[in-house]
């Protein structure tokens, strides 16, 4: 089956995973984001091949510095090539990935590239008004951009805040989807519904041309999102960033997803893997997603169909 993920990110540089080894691993002060650490945190030391006590143990034995030479020799050992990256791509039978980063130059360039497996997603402040949205047109017009990404838990600001408008109305004059963080949040120093699937009903109501996709699911809203993209029909869903084998678990909290996913929104749901975030090859994310107990016509509209549409492929 043909796959389209639009939640690949791009493949790290060494000093970034350094720097996200630190923050999970390291000594973190900040009492909302150290709940990350508490969540993520063993994830990351199995990626070393340790536990998270074994990583407080080396810390309170080493020096601040030995132990950060320690986290930045773990990071060249975890640093992938760009080739690596497309070879993991196309095992896993994506035929092209929406990828992005903060710097968007860095963004275009990868595709660039390669510009057959990979397209580009604009990452903006809204807090810069004007300039994001001249950076927009820019991205799109002259780098060849296909998507923005707005996210409320970036920039402590829920979707249907005023600041995000401007872009909103740019992609929508672009044709461009504006791809929005839908999700609970673990920082315990932000409000716990900042992303919430509700604060997309102003956006819906106020655009209705524009194409809409609620990023990594609306958990633990999904009968709220389901709702809207049912009210909405310019709203799409992705399950980005989390295993695909739980959205079919009994009380996992996906049954509306599923079975409204499987009938009336069979064309609204997009494949986004997010496979950097679960610490997972990719394939295996595609795999447990083709395993889903879906209609076979209806696998093809979440990992193929339904892109093309959203992207005017089809």
């Amino acid at each position: 089956m043909k796959v389209i993920d639009l939640g690949l990110d791009l493949p790290p540089s060494t000093e970034e995973i350094a720097a996200k080894l630190k923050l999970f691993l390291g000594d973190i002060k900040g009492r909302g984001i150290a709940n990350y650490r508490r969540i993520f945190g063993p994830r990351w030391a199995a990626a070393l091949g340790m536990t998270l006590e074994d990583i407080d143990t080396r810390r309170q034995e080493l020096s601040e510095a030995e132990f950060n030479a320690l986290l930045d020799s773990a990071a060249q050992m975890l640093t992938i090539s760009p080739e690596a990256f497309v070879r993991q791509v196309e095992q896993a039978g994506i035929e092209w990935g929406l990828v992005d980063s903060p710097d968007l130059d860095k963004t275009a360039a990868f595709v660039q590239r390669f510009p057959e497996r990979f397209k580009g997603m604009a990452l903006l402040n809204p807090f810069e008004g004007m300039q994001a949205v001249r950076q927009l047109e820019s991205a799109v017009l002259e780098l060849g951009f296909v998507a923005f990404y707005a996210s409320p838990f970036d920039w402590k600001i829920p979707a249907n805040d005023r600041l995000f408008f401007p872009l909103y109305a740019k992609a929508a004059e672009l044709n461009i989807p504006v791809f929005i963080y839908t999700a609970m949040n673990y920082n315990t120093e932000l409000p716990m519904d900042l992303a919430r699937p509700l604060n997309l009903d102003a956006v819906a109501m106020a655009f209705p041309e524009l194409k809409i996709v609620a990023d990594c699911g609306g958990w633990p809203w999904v009968p709220e999102l389901v709702g809207l993209a049912r009210r909405h029909p310019n709203v799409y869903i992705n399950t980005s960033s989390h295993r695909p084998k739980h959205l079919a678990t009994p009380g996992s909290g996906w049954e509306m997803l599923m079975q409204f996913g499987n009938t009336l929104l069979q064309d609204q749901v997009v494949f986004a893997s997010g496979a950097s975030d679960l610490g997972m090859p990719l394939a295996q994310v595609v795999q447990e997603m083709l395993a889903l107990p879906l209609k076979d016509a209806v696998k093809e509209k979440w990992m193929y169909k339904n892109a093309l549409r959203l992207f005017d492929l089809d």
